[in-house]
């Protein structure tokens, strides 16, 4: 048998019991999902999943805020549907 150690984490009491439900259901322990996680780390050579922050480029924003804007302003044009804003266009 390995040599074993013990180690204690700190984490939101409803993050735990949530973790060990959905590991119940796979078949394994609490204990044993943090050993595949840390074997899988160590494997990598990292964080077994990738770890970013989303950030939409300038253009993105631009145009998250154009939209926002057009959405509130009531001297813009809004239609009920697709067809109704082609009809539109067509004249």
């Amino acid at each position: 048998m390995a040599d074993t150690t013990n180690f204690s984490v700190r984490m939101d009491s409803e993050v735990k019991q949530q973790c060990e439900e959905l590991f119940n259901d796979l078949g394994m322990t609490l204990t044993t999902a943090i050993n595949i996680f840390l074997r899988q780390a160590i494997r990598v050579g990292g964080l077994p999943f990738e770890v970013r922050q989303e950030r939409p480029n300038k253009e993105t924003i631009a145009a998250m805020l154009e939209a926002e804007r057009i959405a509130h302003d009531p001297t813009v044009p809004h239609y009920s549907d697709v067809e109704e804003a082609l009809r539109e266009l067509k004249r």
